[in-house]
């Protein structure tokens, strides 16, 4: 049974909370009840993580950069799984009650909320801080307790772009601010409104125009296929193993294919994850095999195990290597052969760290991988988080996940109210 159903989480329309502390008040009774008579288990105890064996010989030895690269990899394989996950004793304090507001403003019973989302909307909170750092509180500053002013308005300007949010993105914004402040006089608290209204839409717009839901889930019943692309370094494996968990824990069969044949280490990296999730990867031991071979492999274990979510990993490419994006379209091309029935979506994994040149990847491989989102990875570590309204202003690709931390359960379906309030949040 699921513990938690994220790909079908309630959501609702934000509207004003009428009382967000005694919501938050009863909200805090019921969790902390039940978290009392609840078993002292960690949320998550993944099994003792096995030594990454040592990576086979090969007749053509990697040059020096390899060889330090593969154990630059088995290093961060070992370490950051290695990690257990503490279970979260909740505190009525400034998280719980910023993270009760949240989820008061969209409409959510405080008898539903589960400790889950409380901890989530709090560690984004946190997570999107050092992007926050002085964006909120010179915001405020420049705002004063004036009207909005053509001043003002270049301030939030150079504000914006520091965050990373993309000259297109900014310049609607201020779009719509000038326009409201043409038409009355515009005081701090309603310019903040509007702008986390414009931005909200931003982020929403490629869903709109696609007519898709805002949270992107597996159908039950039926195959679906999740390609994860991407360039070195930016988390494909461990976003892939942290899908793999939230779709367990909802209530998904789930099926991995280690389709990064050229990274030392990756599969076994993969084959760890797989492990805490106790969920099944499809491999080929032999050093450099054809990723098409293994999709061809795991969408036929898929379909013998009726899987309902297949989730193919893929090898870190940069986007101006054409021998290497001609391959990765032909691993689509073969998903599309083999399985014509299958929801397929394709993810691009983009480090928020990474800023606009993040954006530049997802242009250049929106066309091999047929692009239908993208998933958002350390935000906790950044100061770009921003970057996320320049994607969805530029490419048209809906931010599908994002990730804010290094544990397991670190990754969450995207929630544009969620993000922009955490954005914007006082500290």
């Amino acid at each position: 049974m699921a513990e938690f159903d994220w790909f079908n989480r309630e959501t609702t329309e934000a509207q004003s909370a009428e009382d967000a502390l005694a919501w938050a008040k009863e909200a805090y009774a019921r969790l902390k009840a039940q978290q009392q008579g609840a078993p002292e288990a960690p949320l998550d105890t993944p099994p003792e993580v096995p030594e990454v064996p040592e990576v086979p010989e090969v007749p053509i030895a990697p040059s020096l950069l390899e060889q330090a690269a593969a154990k630059r990899d088995e290093r961060l394989a070992s370490v950051s799984l290695a990690a257990v996950e503490v279970k979260t004793e909740i505190q009525l304090d400034s998280d719980f009650l910023w993270s009760a507001e949240v989820l008061a403003a969209q409409g959510r019973p405080a008898a539903q909320v589960s400790i889950e989302e409380i901890d989530w909307l709090g560690k984004l909170r946190r997570g999107m801080e050092k992007t926050r750092q002085g964006f909120v509180t010179q915001l405020l500053e420049n705002l004063g307790d004036d009207p909005l002013s053509e001043q003002s308005l270049e301030q939030i300007e150079t504000l914006l772009l520091k965050a990373d949010v993309g000259i297109q993105s900014t310049d609607l914004a201020l779009d719509r601010l000038r326009l409201r402040m043409n038409e009355a006089v515009v005081d701090a608290a309603e310019a903040i409104s509007l702008l986390k209204q414009e931005l909200r839409e931003q982020l929403e717009s490629p869903l709109g125009k696609q007519g898709i839901a805002p949270l992107l889930a597996p159908i039950k019943g039926r195959l679906n296929i999740w390609l994860i692309v991407g360039v070195n370094g930016v988390g494909k494996t461990t976003t892939l193993g942290k899908l793999a968990n939230l779709a367990v824990r909802s209530g998904y069969s789930c099926l991995m294919a280690a389709g990064d044949t050229f990274r030392a280490a990756a599969v076994q990296q993969l084959q760890v994850w797989a492990e805490r999730s106790g969920v099944a990867v499809i491999a080929n031991p032999s050093a450099n095999a054809d990723p098409a071979a293994v999709v061809f492999d795991a969408i036929g274990a898929a379909r013998s195990k009726n899987v309902e979510l297949l989730l193919v990993d893929t090898a870190g490419r940069l986007q101006t290597k054409h021998n290497l994006m001609e391959e990765l379209a032909k691993v689509r091309r073969i998903i599309d052969r083999l399985a014509p029935e299958a929801q397929v979506e394709s993810l691009l994994v983009l480090d928020s760290s990474q800023g606009q040149n993040g954006l530049r990847q997802a242009m250049a491989f929106a066309a091999a991988a047929q692009l239908t989102g993208v998933i958002l990875t350390k935000l906790d570590g950044s100061a770009k988080g921003g970057v996320a309204l320049a994607v969805a202003a530029e490419t048209g690709l809906p931010i599908r996940f994002i990730g804010a931390g290094e544990g397991l359960r670190d990754l969450r379906p995207f929630n544009s109210f969620e993000f922009i309030e955490a954005l914007l949040a006082k500290n």
